[in-house]
């Protein structure tokens, strides 16, 4: 369970990279240190999908448009025995393989919205098979090959108070009014809800009129599962009367393909969702946990009977969150994937709970910071794709088959071979209660055996996530500007169990500052960080680790706090997710016990600030809201203390460094900050 910034432009002042690279170029040739510019020359692998024979994988590409300044996505073709690649779909997402292999089904752009197409891989041809102005998602082919189920929004009435008086012909009004009634009015990223719900659709896999299955007031989501009779589709939904003021009380439910009549097959207190049919139908499994409205519970692999009665955990041995699962053929056992100790890994496991390990290099998901993540699918004979990598690239496409993992792309060889990249390692960290912390440093590429260098802590948002040994603009970059940059998994970080996640339940920011200073002494003991040029910053809850850190300790000569909460108050009032704060990260509501929110506000410690600090924030961020960062820096200011904001306009708090120019920009934005205050 996770919660997860017009840029002022700071002149950039870092030392010349001519000077500190001994192999860079001349000033008007190509350069070794890894640049800004680099962002548009990368591409990472996503959504692997294997053919059913095991034979071939269409996966996703995005790379970046440098005149566009956005992530694109094409779709690819992979033989799996030869390695070779061929191009599928110019633009595309979502690719998933008819039951046959004969075809692969995706969504495209096509006009204004985003339609399902389906291509004959014998011939090459595609087809739009809707026209629906809703976006289709979580598509899922039937067992047969002849219908496609999808999810789609169906657009809705406005709410009206009232109305204004009547218009003159030709006259030139103000917009009409709008009016909020819904609990959770706005989503980061899409904005301000627009009236309307997400309802499931079966199209002819030929094309034709789509069928609505689900109505009302709800939102129902994928991933959709066929029965193997093609009577019925599973998914997952909060409906019933109460529905709004469910956070993430989901059930798994049934509905009938002819009839659209609806089954409810969980109903406990607590998230039920991803529900995957088993190959002969007697079975279902999902993923969830009871509700004990703490801020983090272990996602657990699930199986019951095809009405998943008889519920029980196969994974609540492992002690680790899963993200996925996928039935083996054979239906007596399922690949799942769940992080350990800040790595992505994809285990079988068995319907008695046996958990046997299988792949440990899963990667995947961003390209800025180094969180854990990765996709996978598997063949009938059990091979199985997946993006896959390390820190010295962004994901690519790996497949694993008896019992070795293999690499099919190298997206990025060209541009890395090309580049003095950051090395990275893992150190040892200890923290005070004598807790192991994994921690990992990135080094400049030219620093000298035993040499000290400037460091910059970089601290990972949730704070229920992940970071690990995977690739990370950010921290090339500012190693690049020759920073050596220490990221770590403090108390509260997902992928070490729920004791440890849990030690900062209703208890953040707390004795997660003593890992991470613990972080920052064990680079300093081990000779790589300079003690008189410490810097901080991280995002989200990383930004609230931040600017906690200046609010306790001036050892630090600069830090950027990056869209923060800095006043639990407002924020559990104007985040997206309404009712997400005051339920599962305090006790009592605002008005109820407003000094819990306060002693945990690090707006409470800036009477104690010395630290130049940098605001950064997205200026469309509704997870912790701008108002959050121009409160921070509006309190910096009239205590004097050195301090600046940057916007990055048009961005949201998942999409902060969706556009690539943003994303270098902030990164330089912060660099040039922190080199004002380091000491040459």
């Amino acid at each position: 369970m996770r919660l997860s910034l017009a840029l002022l432009l700071l002149a950039v002042s870092a030392p010349t990279l001519a000077q500190q690279q001994p192999n860079a170029a001349p000033a008007d040739g190509p350069t070794r240190a890894f640049t800004g510019a680099d962002l548009f020359g990368l591409s990472i692998a996503a959504d692997p999908q294997i053919s059913p024979d095991g034979r071939t994988i269409v996966y996703v590409r995005r790379s970046a448009d440098v005149m566009t300044d956005r992530m694109q996505s094409s779709l690819w073709l992979i033989d799996v025995a030869s390695g070779r690649q061929s191009p599928f779909a110019a633009t595309g997402s979502s690719p998933r393989w008819s039951p046959d292999g004969t075809r692969v089904a995706y969504t495209a752009g096509d006009g204004d919205n985003s339609q399902l197409f389906v291509r004959w891989l014998s011939t090459g041809a595609s087809a739009r098979v809707t026209s629906f102005p809703g976006d289709p998602q979580a598509l899922a082919w039937s067992p047969d090959g002849t219908r496609l189920a999808y999810v789609a929004t169906v657009a809705g009435e406005a709410t009206t108070l009232g109305k204004a008086p009547p218009k003159p012909e030709g006259a030139k009004w103000a917009e009409p009014l709008t009016v909020i009634d819904r609990v959770n009015y706005r989503n980061d990223g899409p904005g301000y809800v627009k009236p309307g719900r997400d309802h499931l659709f079966v199209v002819a896999a030929e094309g034709g009129a789509a069928r609505q299955l689900t109505f009302g007031a709800f939102d129902d989501g994928g991933p959709l599962s066929w029965t193997p009779d093609g009577r019925e589709i599973v998914f997952a939904a909060i409906r019933g009367p109460d529905a709004e003021r469910q956070v993430m009380n989901s059930d798994v439910i049934a509905v009938d393909v002819n009839t659209a009549a609806m089954r409810t097959l969980t109903t406990r207190d607590g998230p039920d969702a991803q529900p995957r049919v088993s190959p002969d139908g007697q079975r279902v499994a999902w993923l969830g946990f009871d509700d004990k409205r703490r801020s983090y519970e272990n996602t657990q692999l699930y199986v019951g009977d095809r009405n998943a009665a008889s519920p029980r955990s196969l994974t609540a041995p492992l002690d680790r969150g899963i993200e996925d699962a996928i039935w083996a053929a054979d239906g007596r056992s399922l690949y799942a994937s769940y992080d350990d100790k800040g790595a992505r890994r994809i285990a079988r496991v068995g319907l008695d709970g046996r958990l046997t390990p299988l792949i440990d290099n899963v990667e995947g998901g961003g390209l800025d910071r180094p969180y854990t993540g990765g996709d996978f699918s598997v063949s009938k004979n059990g091979t199985v794709a997946y993006t896959g990598g390390d820190a010295g690239t962004p994901a690519d496409v790996w497949v694993w088959s008896g019992g070795k993992p293999r690499r099919l792309t190298q997206l990025n060889a060209v541009m890395t071979a090309s580049k003095a990249l950051a090395p990275v390692r893992k150190i040892a960290v200890t923290a005070p209660d004598g807790r192991p912390i994994d921690a990992w440093i990135a080094t400049p590429a030219n620093r000298q055996p035993g040499q000290r260098v400037p460091l910059i802590l970089e601290i990972h948002g949730g704070p229920n996530s992940a970071y690990g040994p995977s690739f990370s603009t950010d921290v090339q970059l500012y190693a690049a500007a020759g920073y050596a940059v220490l990221w770590t998994n403090p108390r509260g970080s997902t992928s070490y169990g729920a004791e440890f996640a849990n030690l900062i339940d209703k208890n953040y920011p707390s004795a997660d500052y003593d890992d991470l200073i613990a972080a920052v002494d064990a680079a300093i003991a081990e000779g790589t960080a300079d003690p008189n040029n410490l810097f901080v910053t991280g995002g989200s809850g990383g930004g609230v680790l931040t600017a906690w850190i200046v609010g306790k300790t001036d050892r630090f000569k600069a830090a950027a706090t990056q869209k923060p909460v800095i006043n639990w108050v407002s924020e559990a009032l104007t985040m997206d997710n309404t009712l997400f704060t005051s339920r599962y990260w305090f006790a009592k509501l605002p008005w109820e016990d407003p000094m819990s929110y306060w002693n945990r506000s690090p707006l409470s410690l800036v009477g104690n600030v010395k630290t130049p600090t940098l605001v950064v924030v997205g200026s469309d961020d509704y997870r912790t809201p701008v108002s959050e960062s121009e409160q921070y820096y509006a309190a910096l200011q009239i205590r004097g203390v050195p301090t600046a904001l940057v916007k990055v306009p048009g961005a949201s708090h998942g999409g902060f460094t969706a556009r690539p120019s943003q994303s270098a920009a902030k990164a330089s934005a912060i660099t040039a900050w922190f080199d004002r205050y380091r000491t040459k």
